[in-house]
């Protein structure tokens, strides 16, 4: 599968999209319920669930406990409201969504030793400073909390990654690791759903671009497009006219 990519440039009715597989290029992610922002990636409501990569969003197979792994990744594009509990540890932010993981504990309880050493292996992994799974989630710099978000959602392994705004306020160092991760995600086989207002990011993660404008598909563009080709797409114009 192709690394699928958005990026939005009008905050009502423009957006670039990558297709990560012939599916998907008539069926656009649909608008997040209940949320006055177009532009901001929300899970998918169940009636757009369906399945990625031959994993259902309810997990293989129905198993519930399975559901967790076997559904799209989702790193939301506002990390501090919608990605992390910033009241709570670190540990407690990493394994939301994985409470259901026998890993973790059984029943209503997690093992609390297992919780944070999952989180500490992780953030070894994706080089979290400072690496203190007790630290809480509100007291790590913007690039720390999108690696923690990241590192969740890739242990998953899931099928689709669907992420927004991943390098919003984050430092230069940061960016080039999280680039670095979503393109062995996509080299791994998996898709990705990058949201992003960054034409550059857009053009040099993207395999295939597809604009649209008010609903509609405009055109298709490769990486090597222009930021004048995207713009005019964006801004409605059929893609002959561009």
């Amino acid at each position: 599968m192709a690394t699928t990519i958005a990026v939005d440039a009008h905050p009502r009715d423009s957006a670039v999209i990558d297709a990560a597989t012939s599916a998907s290029r008539g069926s656009p992610p649909p608008p997040p319920e209940g949320s006055s922002d177009p532009r901001v990636p929300a899970p998918l409501p169940p009636s757009a669930q369906g399945t990625a990569g031959g994993s259902s969003a309810a997990g293989r197979g129905g198993a519930p406990r399975q559901g967790a792994r076997a559904g799209p990744g989702h790193g939301p594009e506002n990390r501090q409201h919608r990605g992390l509990i910033a009241a709570v540890d670190a540990c407690e932010s990493g394994s939301v969504g994985w409470q259901v993981d026998e890993g973790l504990g059984k029943g209503l309880r997690l093992d609390r030793q297992a919780v944070i050493d999952r989180c500490a292996k992780e953030m070894k992994e994706f080089d979290v400073r400072p690496a203190d799974p007790l630290l809480k989630s509100a007291k790590f710099a913007g690039g720390n909390q999108q690696k923690i978000i990241l590192a969740r959602e890739i242990g998953r392994d899931p099928d689709l990654l669907i992420v927004g705004q991943p390098t919003r306020g984050v430092d230069i160092g940061a960016i080039e690791f999280i680039h670095k991760r979503l393109i062995a995600l996509r080299d791994q086989g998996k898709a990705i759903l990058l949201v992003s207002v960054e034409l550059d990011e857009i053009r040099s993660l993207s395999d295939r671009i597809l604009v649209m404008f008010a609903g509609h598909i405009m055109g298709e563009r490769d990486s090597h497009a222009d930021e004048r080709e995207l713009g005019l797409l964006m801004a409605g114009v059929s893609k002959d006219a561009a």
